[in-house]
Parts: structure tokens; sequence; C-alpha cells
């Protein structure tokens, strides 16, 4: 039986990733096993430039944080389990995920959780592929634009056309 300093430390650790997860936009859960400490850290890195998080915890911990965030299908982790929690974004941490699970065969994305609902690990990779949101607003900036351009077109057209009829 774990003694009752070893029970305290696993319902804080419980708590704070229970948390995490309620403050989550996206949760992604990969499988790590042979990941290299220096590719870790060139990973952890490449996930906090956006405000996000990564870590390493034990399956029981994942699932009793997941029972207490209200997330379901959680229950059945099995290996080394790394959760990506993203806060603000859904594409950049399913991008950074995806982009490192590409160039390393080892490294696998589980699945994910997507304002509290569980996605497929082929749905992370789906998210990870649309366009980044400085892109979308990009190409909605231009869409509009070009809409506006063709809107002064047609006022021009008709005032041309009202001063050839006065």
């Amino acid at each position: 039986m774990p003694s009752k300093k070893i029970l305290e430390e696993k319902q804080n650790k419980v708590q704070e990733l229970a948390e995490k997860f309620k403050k989550a936009k996206m949760i992604i859960l990969t499988e790590y096993r042979g990941i290299s400490v220096e590719d870790d850290t060139k990973l952890r890195s490449t996930i906090r430039t956006n405000g996000d998080e990564y870590g390493v915890y034990k399956n029981s911990v994942i699932t009793h944080a997941a029972k207490e965030a209200g997330i379901e299908g959680l229950e059945n982790l099995e290996g080394p389990t790394a959760v990506v929690v993203g806060y603000e974004d859904y594409v950049a941490p399913a991008k950074a995920i995806n982009d490192y699970a590409k160039a390393n065969d080892f490294y696998t994305i589980k699945s994910g959780v997507m304002d509290g609902k569980m996605v497929s690990a082929s749905e992370v990779k789906k998210l990870a592929n649309l366009p980044s949101k400085e892109t979308l607003y990009a190409m909605l900036a231009s869409a509009l634009l070009g809409n506006i351009r063709n809107f002064a077109v047609v006022i021009d057209q008709v005032r041309q056309k009202q001063e050839e009829n006065a």
C-alpha cells in the first residue's frame, strides 16, 4: 500500500492535469517510446513557442485527470504516453506533433481530445494539415478585398451609366 505522502503527490498530479485538461482546446496523446533526450527537448521547445505544454504522465494519472475533467474515452491507454495540451489554437499543437511524427517513424499519435470530445489519430493528422490561423486570416482578407474591388467596379459602372443618361 502506498504511503499517504505518495498518494497525495499522485492526487496533486491528477488535479493539476485535470485543470490543464479543463482549460485546453486541444489535447493530443502520443507514444513517445524511442525519443532521445535531445529530440524531446527540441519538441518541448517547439510546442512551448505557442504557449502549449508537453508532458509525460502515467496512464493512470491521465485516466483519472480525464474523468475529473469530464472527458470520456481515455480509459484504455497502453504504453508510455506523452500529453500535449493546446490552450489557444487547435492546429499549432497538432501540426508540431504531426511534423515530428512524420520525421520519426517511432513516434506515434495515439488520439486526441478537441473541446472535450475524443478524436482519432487520423483526425488529429487532418487537423495538422490545415493552414495556420494566420494563413486562413490572410485568405479571408484576400477574398474580402476581391469582393470590395468588385463592388467598387459595379458602383463605378452604375455612376457612369447615370452620367450617360443625364
